[in-house]
């Protein structure tokens, strides 16, 4: 619940701190005392966007802060454990917005983001305005209604856990239909071109080493004709190369003792006839084998032609590339033959998914229609204790598409006024098109007071849920607010002195002048305070002798 509420430099709130009890808490005041202020200040620890305009001394920024008992809550001290949060018996929940704009928001002293400040405050605390009904005509407030009352969340957990498998497989399997049609309208140019690469058989590098060789066999004549040359200087000319290298070291042997750069010399010498006595063997190896082909020549010639002509089809430039792609549609052909193996897979996986989630849909879709009569009923008889009773609410459920949240399309229909001809039937039409926004106001009071029953939100809190209704619908109001206010925390503003009698306490809100500034005040009303202000609100500024009377008797009952 929340203890404790502080509010520094919030529009025309300079400095507030109200504590709250447990029980019914009511806040009343004047129009436009600064009750809604302290609820926009209230929804800013809640989550709500922040609006510089709330800042009245600029230079100063402004600082909401809630304290709540809410430590024990087992869904609070998940949140907090999944968010790495301070975990405490009191939580201490802070927004700020600096002088520059800048909004921040705080738990137990830790920045938090907006998305994380409102997953919490749905947890802590239902904060119900005037404007609020809205939500009241849609559909998915509706559903959620019968949800909370048949407490199935763990079963619509599980559902949607399913139901998401399935959308995922379903797609998949969507995909892979997709994709094998692709396949198909490219698998005859694919088979077309691996077989085109199949048939060239090239092995790597081939073409590369082709060309070496092509080059070589063009120029045969000319290579043989200087290696014929080179061999016979070196072995077979009038005065062979090697020969005289032969002569050269038995000259300069003679004399090696008597010169010490000889010995060096001689030995570089006889490296030297080694090394030409080795290219003279090599030259006479190439001399013997190197000749003109014709035939291999022209084969050559094909081969590379060939082998251009693919790399020039496919933009590449190299075998590997060629042998590269080859592989690649190797691969795509087999995935033609093997795509309709995994299709047939997902598409088990996607209809077991969609009998398990329909399985779960039509237990969801049980509880709902059970539920559905006596929810009415039991709103129907609220509706009458607060001063409608010839209301009518009336829960349709019907098929729709699987969705999110099963398979069923709720819709409250509503007669504000049974039809004079037929009270058991009614002119039922959607909430949305028909109710008035007191009749919703109310109805909204009637819904949450047996919606509550089944949440564990420690606090509820209610602006103006009583516009357009007084007298004994008033108090049937102030009846079911206070019945509400046995098992958690209400906090209240209303303008019904029947509703503000029930007030476990009672906080009064009004404006003074301080200096050239108004300023909103709240001070919790004793029992004189509480029978005066009530008074004023059954006869006006100065009450009656009546009106306190009055006003006594409510605070006794």
């Amino acid at each position: 619940m929340l203890k404790r509420l502080s509010i520094s430099n919030y529009a025309i709130i300079d400095e507030l701190e109200i504590e709250f009890p447990g029980g019914l808490n009511i806040i009343t005041g004047e129009t436009g005392a600064g009750k809604s202020i302290i609820m926009g200040a209230l929804g800013l620890i809640l989550g709500e966007r922040a609006d510089m305009t709330a800042l009245v001394k600029k230079e100063k920024k402004s600082v909401v802060e809630g304290v709540f008992a809410a430590g024990s809550k087992k869904n609070v001290i998940r949140f907090l454990k999944n968010y790495e949060l301070d975990i405490e018996e009191e939580l201490v929940v802070r927004r700020e917005i600096g002088i520059n704009g800048k909004s921040r928001a705080f738990i137990n002293d830790t920045p938090v983001n907006l998305a994380q400040l409102q997953e919490l405050s749905s947890l802590l605390v239902d904060l119900h305005r005037q404007f609020d009904t809205i939500e009241l005509g849609e559909s998915g407030f509706q559903r959620e209604v019968l949800d909370a009352l048949a407490g199935h969340q763990s079963l619509l957990d599980e559902y949607q856990e399913q139901y998401y498998q399935w959308q995922h497989a379903r797609k998949e399997w969507e995909d892979l239909l997709r994709q094998q049609q692709q396949f198909e309208k490219e698998a005859d140019y694919n088979r077309f071109q691996y077989t085109e690469l199949e048939e060239a058989g090239f092995r790597e590098n081939e073409l590369e080493e082709a060309e070496t060789e092509l080059k070589m066999l063009e120029h045969a004549e000319g290579i043989r004709e200087a290696v014929s040359k080179s061999c016979y200087t070196l072995n077979e000319a009038e005065q062979p190369v090697v020969q005289q290298l032969k002569a050269m070291l038995v000259q300069l042997q003679i004399f090696s003792a008597y010169h010490p750069d000889l010995p060096a010399l001689l030995q570089r010498l006889q490296s030297a006839q080694i090394e030409i006595q080795d290219i003279a063997a090599d030259l006479n190896r190439i001399n013997d084998h190197i000749q003109a082909d014709p035939a291999r020549l022209e084969q050559l010639s094909e081969r590379i032609s060939l082998g251009y002509r693919l790399q020039k089809k496919h933009g590449l430039g190299s075998t590997r590339e060629l042998l590269l792609l080859q592989e690649q549609l190797a691969v795509k052909l087999k995935a033609v033959q093997d795509i309709g193996e995994a299709i047939a897979v997902k598409e088990a996986a996607a209809e077991n998914s969609r009998a398990r989630a329909l399985q779960l849909a039509t237990r969801i879709s049980a509880n709902r229609k059970k539920l559905a009569k006596p929810f009415a009923e039991k709103v129907n008889q609220l509706l009458a204790r607060v001063g409608m009773p010839n209301a009518r609410l009336q829960v349709s459920i019907t098929d729709t598409t699987p969705g999110e949240t099963g398979t069923d399309l709720v819709e409250f229909l509503f007669d504000a006024n049974l039809a004079t001809g037929n009270k058991a039937e009614g002119q039922y039409q959607p909430l949305r098109k028909v109710a008035s926004g007191g009749e919703r106001s109310r109805l909204m009071l009637c819904i949450k007071s047996l919606v509550a029953r089944s949440l564990d939100l420690p606090t509820l809190i209610f602006d103006e849920i009583d516009t357009g209704i007084s007298g004994e619908a008033a108090r049937q109001v102030g009846i079911i607010l206070k019945e509400l206010a046995s098992s958690r925390q209400i906090i209240c503003i209303t303008h019904q002195p029947q509703i503000a009698g029930r007030a476990d306490a009672h906080y009064f809100v009004y404006k003074e002048i301080a200096g050239n500034q108004v300023k909103t005040g709240v001070r919790l009303l004793n029992t004189e305070e509480r029978i005066t202000s009530i008074a004023r609100m059954l006869s006006g500024e100065k009450p009656t002798a009546a009106a306190l009377e009055n006003a006594r008797e409510m605070l006794r009952n």
